[in-house]
């Protein structure tokens, strides 16, 4: 009844899997931010965080992770040019602000070990960008004092590339 069994269950997963592959299509598109999107996005970010006093670096990268743009305000801390790609890559790569991120990776959570991958920034300053429910890129901000306010200035860099694609787009 074993020897019965196994060729059985592999004949089945075998059209299972056949059917699935002939109705997925071979390849699919995503959208991303061009890199001119991803300047108005940091340009933003950087001039509410001026606004606000704050001496800050932005990173916005596209959904993978990988940085589009890179500024450091004058006086920010050499810190920040480290944290706020890694705080842009963990938004695009958990699809989650990093705020959000802090919350669910607390000790004694189940996903606490996450925050011992070294590219990992469970704190806030990271957004997901979004465009037609998709994630399209993401932002990161450090030097403000604290991620409420890294935040807030990520937050305006969303805003200000949300409008432009919603009225382009």
């Amino acid at each position: 009844m074993r020897t019965l069994l196994a060729p059985l269950a592999a004949l089945v997963l075998s059209s299972v899997g056949a059917a699935h592959a002939a109705d997925a299509p071979p390849l699919f598109s995503t959208q991303q931010l061009t890199p001119e999107t991803a300047l108005v996005a940091a340009r933003a970010a950087l001039a509410h965080c001026r606004a606000a006093g704050h001496q800050v670096a932005v990173a916005v990268t596209d959904r993978s992770g990988q940085v589009q743009v890179l500024l450091r305000d004058r006086f920010a801390g050499a810190h920040t040019l480290d944290i706020a790609p890694r705080k842009a890559w963990t938004a695009a790569s958990f699809r989650m602000p990093t705020a959000a991120l802090a919350t669910e990776t607390q000790a004694g959570k189940p996903m606490s070990g996450i925050r011992q991958s070294a590219q990992v920034m469970a704190i806030g300053g990271g957004q997901v960008i979004e465009a037609a429910g998709a994630v399209v890129g993401a932002i990161g901000v450090s030097g403000a004092p604290g991620g409420e306010a890294d935040d807030a200035c990520a937050l305006a860099g969303v805003k200000a590339v949300t409008e432009l694609i919603e009225l382009n787009g």
